[in-house]
C-alpha cells in the first residue's frame, strides 16, 4: 500500500477494535483496525494536558519526509472521539473537541526495550548485528535529509514481525522540551538522559547531527548488552558522570568471541567520543555495520526463529516510557539506597584517554544478616522466574500498591484494565525500568503474598 498523506484525516468511522498498547509522556498509543485497508494500524495521541496540535505535526511533517524501511511509516492523521469501551465510539457531550493523532505502521513485536525484557539479556549475535545495521540505516536517511532523531534509546526502536528495526518518535524531544515544563523553570534538560551526549546538559545546547551519533554509540552498547546503560536512575549523577567523562562498561565485552564485535564496540567508542567534532558521520558509521551484518547473515534465520519461539510480551507498539513531570525518572525504593554502585567501568575523557576501572563494591544497605538475599539476587530470581511469575501470581495490584511511587500511576490506571497475566506484564516493565532495588522491593512483596510460589522456584 503507498503512503497516505498526512494531510488525509482517518475518522472513527474507519477504525475497530481498539486497544490500547502503549502511553508515555507525550500521550497514548492505541492500536486499531481499519475497516476498509483490512490491516491493523497504530494511532498516537497526544494528551491535551500536555501538547498542543503543532507538534503532532511537527512529527508528522518528519515522518511524511521519509521513505526508508528503516523508518516508521505514517498512513495519515486521526480526528475522531476515542471510544470508551468495546468497540463502540461513544458520544461525547455537544461543545466537546475531538482529539487528533497520527496513524502510523503497527509494530507487532514492540521494541528493543521489550525484546530485552522477554529474553531478560541480549538478542542472539546475529540479530544484534541487523539491529546495529538497521537503526544507523534509519539514521542516515534521516541524516540525508537534514533532519535529526533526538531521542535514540531502546524503546523507539521499533520492531516488525520478523524482528527488523525501524526508528519511531524521531524529533520527539524537541516535542517534549515545547509541550512540559520549560527548562528555565526546573533548571534541567529534557530527553532520555542516559543516551543524551555531554554538551547537551548545557542548558544552551542546540541539538545538530552529532548528538544523534553519540546516541547512537550508547544504544549499540544497549543491543549489545540487553540491558540499559548505567545502574543509576538518578539523571543528576548521571549528567555528572557523562560530563566527567564515564560511559558504559565494556569490561563484560571482554570474554565474548562473536565475530564482528571488536569492530563494533570500536565504533560505539567513537560516537561516544566527548568532542562532538571526532565522532564519525553517520555514512561511515553505516558502512561500518553493514560491513558486519554482511559476515552475519547465514546465520540471521535462526537466530530470529529462536527469539519468535521464546513467548510474546503483551503488544507495545511506541514506547511505555514512564516519566516524571520534569523528565527525571527515579524509581527509587523507600530504603535510602547508596548514590550509585556497579559505576560504569569506562571513562572517556576529553583527550579520549580510557580509565578501566573496575566496579565499584558498595555493601549492600538492605543485607540484615549472611542469609538474606542481595538485591542482585533477588533481582535475578525476579528475572529467571518471569514466565512463571507471570503465568502464576494473582495479586498482581496489591504488590503493585506496596510498590507505591515505584510504579508511575500511568502503568497503575493500565494495568486495572488489564487481565491479570498481561497487569504482571506491565508491572514488568516497570520493574526493569527500575533495576535491581525495584526488583528486591517486588520480590519482598511477593515472598509475603505468594510464600509458597517462591519457595517452590527457589527463592
Amino acid at each position: 500500500m503507498a503512503q497516505q498523506s498526512h494531510n488525509k484525516p482517518v475518522g472513527d468511522e474507519s477504525l475497530e477494535e481498539w486497544e490500547k498498547i502503549g502511553f508515555g509522556g507525550f500521550g497514548d498509543v492505541y492500536k486499531a483496525r481499519h475497516k476498509t485497508w483490512r490491516f491493523d494500524v497504530a494511532i498516537k495521541i497526544l494528551r491535551r494536558d500536555v501538547c498542543t496540535s503543532p507538534s503532532l505535526w511537527d512529527e508528522a511533517s518528519v515522518m511524511s519526509r521519509t521513505s526508508c524501511p528503516s523508518v516508521l511509516r505514517l498512513y495519515g492523521t486521526y480526528k475522531g472521539f476515542l471510544p470508551i469501551g468495546g468497540e463502540t465510539v461513544q458520544r461525547r457531550p455537544e461543545g466537546e473537541t475531538s482529539q487528533e493523532g497520527l496513524v502510523m505502521e503497527f509494530m507487532e513485536r514492540g521494541s528493543v526495550q521489550s525484546l530485552f525484557e522477554e529474553l531478560s539479556g541480549p538478542p542472539p549475535w546475529p540479530l544484534v548485528c541487523r539491529l546495529a545495521n538497521q537503526v544507523a540505516l534509519g539514521i542516515n536517511c534521516l541524516h540525508q535529509l537534514n533532519l535529526m532523531h533526538h531521542d535514540l534509546k531502546p524503546s523507539n526502536v521499533l520492531l516488525d514481525a520478523d524482528l527488523n528495526a525501524k526508528l519511531a518518535d524521531f524529533g520527539l524531544s524537541r516535542v517534549s522540551t515545547s509541550c512540559m515544563v520549560p527548562k528555565r523553570e526546573t533548571g534541567r534538560p529534557y530527553g532520555s538522559y542516559k543516551y543524551m551526549p555531554p554538551e547537551a546538559f548545557n542548558l544552551s545546547y542546540q541539538p545538530v547531527r552529532s548528538f544523534d551519533i553519540y546516541s547512537y554509540g550508547i544504544l549499540l552498547w544497549s543491543i549489545i548488552s540487553g540491558k540499559e546503560p548505567y545502574p543509576s536512575n538518578n539523571s543528576e549523577l548521571v549528567e555528572n558522570g557523562v560530563t566527567r567523562g564515564d560511559r558504559p562498561c565494556l569490561k563484560e565485552f571482554v570474554e565474548k568471541k562473536e565475530g564482528g564485535l571488536n569492530e563494533l564496540v570500536a565504533l560505539m567508542r567513537q560516537c561516544w567520543h566527548h568532542d562532538p567534532s571526532k565522532r564519525p558521520l553517520i555514512e561511515n558509521v553505516h558502512k561500518t555495520t553493514e560491513a558486519v551484518f554482511s559476515k552475519q547473515k547465514n546465520g540471521i534465520h535462526d537466530a530470529v526463529g529462536q527469539v519468535l519461539r521464546v513467548p510474546k510480551a503483551p503488544i507495545g507498539n511506541q514506547p511505555c516510557e514512564r516519566t516524571m513531570p520534569n523528565d527525571t525518572v527515579d524509581y527509587r525504593s523507600p530504603i535510602q539506597k547508596a548514590p550509585i554502585s556497579n559505576q560504569p567501568c569506562e571513562r572517556t575523557m576529553p583527550n579520549d584517554t580510557v580509565d578501566y576501572r573496575s566496579p565499584i563494591q558498595i555493601q549492600d544497605p538492605i543485607r540484615v544478616s549472611p542469609r538474606e538475599m542481595s538485591w542482585a539476587e533477588k533481582g535475578k530470581f525476579v528475572d529467571d522466574n518471569r514466565s512463571e511469575l507471570i503465568g502464576k501470581v494473582t495479586s498482581v495490584m496489591e504488590i503493585t500498591d506496596r510498590l507505591g511511587e515505584m510504579v508511575h500511576n500511568d502503568a497503575r490506571q493500565t494495568m486495572k484494565i488489564l487481565s491479570i497475566p498481561n497487569s504482571m506484564r506491565e508491572l514488568y516493565k516497570s520493574l526493569h525500568s527500575g533495576g535491581d532495588e525495584v526488583k528486591a522491593a517486588f520480590y519482598d512483596a511477593l515472598k509475603e503474598l505468594h510464600p509458597e510460589l517462591v519457595e517452590q522456584l527457589g527463592g
